[in-house]
């Protein structure tokens, strides 16, 4: 599993990655939870071969960290790395998620 290092992560990829309404569900989740996560409690609703792709894209972009455990693969918001080169970032998005319509 590629995961870039902490002075590798972009802000356009992770722009890019958090662009799409199920990544930033996936966010938002994470960060709500600040736990590792298993990757079929996240999102239970969505198709596994559709999360599959977006786990990738998060994961590459520097968003989440992968860890496989026997046949399950845990995954975490890589919150500390985020909030190191973009301090504010993770919380904007949540804040965002939060806010009622009319806000």
């Amino acid at each position: 599993m590629l995961h870039p290092t902490r002075d590798q992560i972009d802000l356009v990829d992770v722009m890019a990655a958090i662009g799409h309404p199920v990544r930033v569900a996936i966010v938002r989740k994470l960060a709500a939870s600040e736990e590792e996560e298993f990757c079929g409690s996240i999102l239970p609703d969505v198709p596994k071969s559709t999360l599959t792709a977006h786990w990738r894209v998060l994961r590459e972009s520097g968003v989440i960290c992968q860890r496989p455990e026997g046949r399950k693969l845990f995954i975490r918001l890589r919150r500390a790395d985020l909030d190191d080169r973009f301090p504010g970032l993770l919380d904007l998005i949540v804040y965002e998620g939060s806010r009622a319509p009319s806000e």
